[in-house]
């Protein structure tokens, strides 16, 4: 009751009450909590306090039990990247309870008919804070059209702002997006039915550390988090599985009550202390999945095939796969490297013999491995770009955050990725076409803001011949002056983030007249000028 009335309302009612009387009421209240799971759910929390369940048992009998006091309006984190790792039940337990105008944080909201999708679908969800859209069309579509509200966020800066949360730190600087519409603001979080924006972003604070600019992000804390992990004890140490961890523990740490689901309980002691990746002590409710779907996004497997581009023949196919070979070249021995989806993915199938590399992907594995041969997918290890994969000797896993700590860090060695425009002076935008198409920046922003080496692979000139080397990008950003090289199916140029563009190498069977004539900057051509 004192977490209810407050210290002076509660020693003044103890003071007037016979002692008696009171052991009494408190004896009956403790028996009544520990008779029934709904009681105890019930005294969840206040806005300035963590919870407290007043009882040692965790263990819940059902999702429904568990979600019974998430009320209409709360905030909820929610693990899983893709639908990899997510709360299957208390999804759907939060999809029967019928709770609406809900916040929701979390990578991604799934598909259109599986996780978070099918809150989107009975519009029970009022806000996301998200990375990435993806394919979930019914998430573009609801924000395009005015009826959700997003606020889009660099995967990293996601990761961190919920660590950060957790840790108690209530913000941080970091050079993720500065110089891009999240430093300055003004980006839709929600638009009006006519287009008009109806809420826009707050402009970041701003502070120069190194000479580098970096910009102020606030911590994540939630009501409620719901996560998934492998195995768990019944004091709530949890285990997880391959890159299933993804944001699981990072969740679990920055919410006042979180609630776990697994695939299997023991008791206390059958879990080295050594083997636990989450303690107990962020975990406040805990319960037993009957069974998961662990359904698969991408089902990418090796088939002993050769490696082409999906549904591309003739000219496309050749063009692409020029880039991609191309792009091989830039690996080194020892390098540790991330790639992006698409091109830059395929361009590990490329690695010269004898050269070793290591590939980072940022769901939380280093040392990934090739695609999965029939039979053998786990849908618990996928990559970033959700295809299926395997690890490799020496391969290790980690969370979200620590993925992108390695990031942020600088000691990833070279990022290659796509590109929708790229500027003269290594400008990039990626993410977005404004008012049509919204997938999100994910971990592009965290990544080309690193100091490491970037290349952008692309074809060089889009739909209609339309020029995407430009003087100036004309589509938000991605990064500023991050680019230090462009592969294209016609050409590659190193950049000056002053001096601008060299052309370094033409493809066989091009003329300069054809790269001027699609290049919309003017460049330098190295006297060293060769062949690819």
């Amino acid at each position: 009751q004192r977490r209810v009335m407050g210290d002076s309302v509660f020693s003044s009612l103890f003071r007037s009450v016979p002692t008696a009387i009171m052991l009494r009421c408190v004896a009956s209240s403790r028996l009544a909590l520990l008779q029934t799971g709904r009681s105890r759910s019930n005294l969840a929390w206040n806005s300035s306090q963590r919870y407290f369940s007043g009882t040692s048992n965790k263990v819940y009998t059902s999702a429904d039990e568990a979600v019974a006091d998430i009320r209409s309006g709360s905030t909820v984190l929610v693990g899983g990247f893709g639908l990899c790792g997510i709360p299957e039940h208390g999804i759907a337990s939060l999809l029967k309870s019928g709770v609406k105008d809900l916040t929701v944080v979390s990578n991604n909201c799934g598909v259109d008919e599986f996780g978070l999708g099918v809150l989107l679908k009975t519009r029970q969800i009022k806000r996301m804070i998200s990375s990435y859209v993806g394919e979930n069309a019914e998430f573009e579509r609801q924000y395009l059209s005015g009826e959700l509200e997003v606020e889009l966020t660099p995967q990293g800066t996601l990761a961190e702002r919920i660590r950060a949360g957790g840790a108690g730190i209530p913000a941080f600087f970091t050079p993720t997006a500065a110089g891009t519409l999240i430093q300055e603001g003004g980006f839709p979080i929600k638009y009006n039915p006519d287009k008009s924006v109806d809420i826009k972003s707050e402009p970041r604070e701003t502070r120069m550390f190194n000479g580098r600019e970096y910009i102020m992000e606030h911590a994540i804390t939630g009501d409620f988090a719901l996560i998934k992990a492998y195995k768990a004890d019944t004091r709530g140490n949890l285990v997880f599985r391959n890159t299933a961890r993804n944001f699981n523990p990072d969740m679990a740490t920055a919410a006042k009550i979180t609630i776990a689901e697994v695939e299997e309980i023991v008791e206390p002691g059958q879990l080295r202390p050594d083997e636990i990746h989450l303690p107990g002590i962020y975990v406040h409710r805990l319960l037993k999945g009957n069974s998961y779907q662990k359904r698969i996004e991408r089902l990418t497997l090796d088939n002993g095939q050769s490696i082409g581009m999906a549904g591309e023949k003739g000219d496309a196919a050749i063009r692409r796969q020029r880039i991609v070979r191309r792009a091989a070249k830039e690996f080194k021995d020892g390098m540790y490297v991330n790639l992006g989806i698409g091109m830059p993915t395929l361009a590990s199938n490329f690695v010269p013999p004898g050269m070793k590399i290591e590939l980072q992907s940022e769901n939380g594995l280093l040392g990934m491995g090739p695609y999965p041969k029939p039979g053998m997918q786990d849908a618990d290890l996928i990559n970033a770009g959700k295809e299926t994969v395997t690890t490799i000797p020496g391969s290790s896993l980690f969370s979200s955050s620590q993925s992108f700590a390695m990031i942020r860090g600088g000691h990833v060695d070279l990022t290659i990725l796509g590109a929708l425009q790229v500027s003269q002076f290594g400008d990039l935008a990626n993410w977005i076409i404004p008012g049509k198409m919204v997938k999100g920046m994910g971990g592009a922003m965290d990544l080309v803001s690193s100091g490491s080496r970037v290349v952008v692979t692309m074809e060089h000139t889009a739909k209609g011949n339309a020029q995407k080397i430009l003087s100036e990008c004309k589509l938000p950003l991605t990064g500023k002056r991050v680019v230090d090289r462009i592969i294209t199916d016609l050409a590659v140029f190193d950049v000056d983030k002053t001096r601008g563009l060299t052309l370094i190498e033409i493809a066989s069977g091009t003329s300069m007249e054809e790269v001027r004539a699609n290049t919309g900057c003017s460049f330098q051509v190295s006297s060293n000028l060769s062949e690819f």
